[in-house]
């Protein structure tokens, strides 16, 4: 799963950069898309993997506007703000790593203290370590980060995909209407999935002490869904995987 995911995401954004057709605001946000998916099982899979071995685990807005505001795209969706979108989401979520960094550091655990998960879950390090003052404020921390990374984002992207499922809805074409909520539908799917097991991880963590249930949440966003990304965003979409044609005939025919 891992290779599926690092190797579909780079042929992605392979594809993306290689293809002029391409280089456009859509494409430029699934080539992020594909880059974070790559870091973000990076950081997990690995140790995963190595545990086990030695038995020690934003673009909702574009479409909105794409769809429900076709004329006037070009004129909102400028590099320059689509640039900063992407740099806003990773400062705020760099800032968030880096308070959570800070206040761990600042907690004490026992000699001989083993995390009952696959990777190091944030949840999971707090909750086995030694109960003090600090332990309180990661916890406070945790849920008001988690929210804010989390309620925000799904509230934004229900948003926009109310005013989506209006402008599709006055679609004459049924043909055209069963195209689109069939990619809408695919692209709720994968959003739910990762918010959906995310939540279930954090909000759970303080009512229960369950780790199997945990562990497979976890499997299920930072494994399962980056995983299923290119498939969802970009292997569907007959530019891509033009462009992924193209790009692999000129590797199989050499210089």
């Amino acid at each position: 799963m891992y290779l599926v995911t690092v190797f579909g995401n780079l042929l992605i954004i392979l594809s993306i950069s290689s293809d002029s057709h391409l280089h456009t605001l859509m494409y430029f946000f699934l080539s992020n898309l594909s880059f974070v998916d790559i870091c973000f099982t990076s950081t997990t899979i690995p140790k995963m993997l190595v545990n086990i071995q030695t038995y020690n685990k934003v673009m909702a807005y574009d479409r909105f506007v794409a769809i429900c505001h076709p004329l006037n795209y070009i004129i909102i969706m400028t590099p320059w703000l689509c640039i900063r979108l992407v740099l806003l989401s990773w400062i705020i979520i760099f800032c968030f790593a880096l308070l959570h960094i800070l206040l761990l550091m600042q907690l004490t655990f026992s000699i001989g203290t083993e995390i009952p998960h696959f990777y190091c879950e944030l949840a999971m390090i707090i909750k086995v370590a030694t109960l003090d003052i600090f332990v309180h404020v990661n916890i406070i921390m945790m849920y008001v980060s988690f929210i804010l990374s989390v309620v925000c984002p799904i509230t934004g992207i229900l948003l926009s995909y109310s005013q989506i499922v209006s402008s599709l809805v006055r679609l004459s074409s049924t043909a055209s209407k069963y195209k689109a909520f069939s990619t809408c539908g695919s692209h709720l799917s994968v959003v739910f999935l990762f918010y959906g097991t995310g939540l279930g991880v954090y909000l759970s963590s303080a009512v229960t002490h369950s780790t199997s249930e945990s562990s497979v949440a976890s499997v299920m966003y930072t494994v399962v869904t980056p995983m299923l990304n290119p498939f969802i965003y970009s292997l569907r979409n007959k530019d891509v995987k033009d462009a992924l044609g193209r790009l692999l005939n000129r590797v199989s025919s050499g210089p």
